[in-house]
């Protein structure tokens, strides 16, 4: 994950660190989402990341608290719903924003992949 002399990093030549995991069995609430994590690239002060996450089908609880993420959806249909009730679907091609203290479900309706970057807030 080094960024060239001139202070860019080209994705193409980059071989991510890769982390499969499933959520944790506390905020797991249905299927089996076994995701795989490609970060790219980290900050030197651990507050910005980027890379690919894929995901199998399932739904799970998320919190976002102290972080953002941009999402671009390469593959796959999701749906985030908050805790009101409030329910957002985004298929392939779509891009989102997930503010900070959102607090609700997120669930990988078809196999998924997404383009993240995350800022950790007040970093």
């Amino acid at each position: 994950m080094n960024v060239g002399a001139n202070g860019v990093l080209d994705f193409a030549g980059v071989k991510p660190e890769r982390e499969e995991s499933l959520p944790a069995d506390d905020k797991l609430i249905s299927g089996q989402p076994v995701q795989l994590t490609e970060n790219v690239y980290e900050d030197k002060k651990g507050s910005f990341f980027t890379g690919f996450w894929s995901s199998a089908p399932g739904k799970w609880r998320v919190n976002y608290a102290g972080e953002e993420e941009f999402c671009h959806l390469l593959e796959g249909l999701v749906e985030l719903a908050d805790d009101e009730g409030n329910v957002s679907r985004f298929k392939a091609g779509d891009r989102f924003v997930i503010s900070e203290g959102f607090s609700g479900t997120w669930e990988t309706i078809e196999p998924s992949k997404k383009l993240y970057v995350i800022s950790v807030v007040g970093a």
